[in-house]
């Protein structure tokens, strides 16, 4: 399948379909492969800040050191505004689920290229929002009513003196180490009646057929996942989202389950179309992203042999008799009144 073939193919979609409801659509098994407020540790886009930390050929960001460990480079930027539109395909175009109304005051968390931000910003004119993260890698033509912030989001907050109507995060998995707390940051950071979501991954695959057991795809989520565990990183935490949400004494708390698949293997034409988006964005350096600094920073992997590994991966990842998905949650909780 061509990538235009693809581009065609992706329109909105929706799915709260179990894993075990996804059917394999059997007619492809032939085909071996298929183609002015800042927190105390804010910091103002200064010289340090725009510095990098170039390693084995990809770009880090430089401020807070080593707090991330995925690139911040146009590839991986690239990849993360595939991965913006995957999530719109699969909430049926929203940006969000919670039940906000007329939100003035709106903040995201880690918020990459800010497509999020700049999306919500279009949206809601009369809302005012702010976009915060590790690096300044998001553009500077953007709505009147947005702002981008450079802030160590695991640092004490000070927002609670200007609390938020709305605060979202998604796809945290891989950037933090207690996202619990961050959860109560923001319930200390919303004001009362407010909602907060978060969407996130469960980032270990599953196959319901057995048909991942034993491929390099296994052996790449193993030896990457468990690296990022052994540091403290958090690579599960879908799973673990509504708990915290309870924890930090949210009210009203909503949790819905998706599922991706990877590939176009999925019977259900709806799946078939996350599918793909989510093999195109895999495809485009994801492997390599994902795996590269926690590997050779931490478990003493050379550059090459983390090459061999998403190559192997990536490979795997376009075989037909591979059936390989993630669960992907969406949790929303609000603030009591009183």
């Amino acid at each position: 399948m061509t990538e235009t073939a693809v581009q065609e193919q992706i329109t909105t979609a929706i799915t709260n379909i179990g894993p075990a409801d996804v059917e394999v659509d059997t007619s492809y098994e032939n085909d071996s492969t298929y183609g002015d407020e800042l927190s105390s540790y804010s910091a103002s886009l200064t010289s340090s800040v725009l510095e990098y930390r170039h390693e084995n050929g990809r770009r880090y960001h430089k401020y807070r050191d080593g707090a991330y460990l995925l690139p911040n480079d146009e590839s991986e930027n690239d990849r993360l505004d595939m991965v913006h539109e995957m999530f719109l395909l699969l909430l049926h175009g929203k940006l969000y689920l919670a039940p906000i109304k007329n939100p003035q005051r709106v903040m995201d968390l880690a918020t990459g290229t800010g497509l999020w931000a700049i999306d919500f910003a279009d949206q809601h004119p009369p809302a005012e929002v702010i976009g915060c993260d590790l690096s300044p890698i998001q553009p500077t033509l953007v709505p009147p009513n947005l702002k981008f912030l450079v802030d160590d989001l695991t640092s004490d907050w000070e927002y609670e003196s200007n609390p938020f109507d709305f605060i979202h995060a998604r796809y945290l998995c891989f950037s933090f180490k207690d996202i619990g707390k961050l959860v109560k940051q923001c319930y200390r950071s919303v004001k009362p009646g407010g909602w907060v979501e978060f969407q996130d991954w469960d980032a270990y695959p599953i196959s319901q057929d057995g048909s991942l057991s034993g491929t390099d795809l296994e052996k790449y989520y193993n030896e990457v996942y468990g690296a990022f565990e052994k540091t403290g990183v958090e690579v599960r935490p879908g799973i673990k989202l509504e708990q915290w949400f309870k924890d930090a004494g949210f009210v009203n708390i909503q949790v819905e389950k998706f599922v991706i698949p990877y590939g176009v293997w999925p019977k259900d034409a709806r799946l078939k179309k996350v599918g793909a988006w989510a093999q195109i964005q895999a495809e485009a350096s994801g492997y390599e992203s994902v795996a590269m600094a926690v590997l050779t920073r931490f478990e003493n992997w050379k550059k090459e042999e983390v090459q061999i590994l998403a190559n192997k991966a990536s490979a795997d990842a376009r075989r037909r008799d591979i059936h390989m998905m993630f669960n992907f949650y969406v949790v929303y909780g609000q603030r009591p009144e009183k």
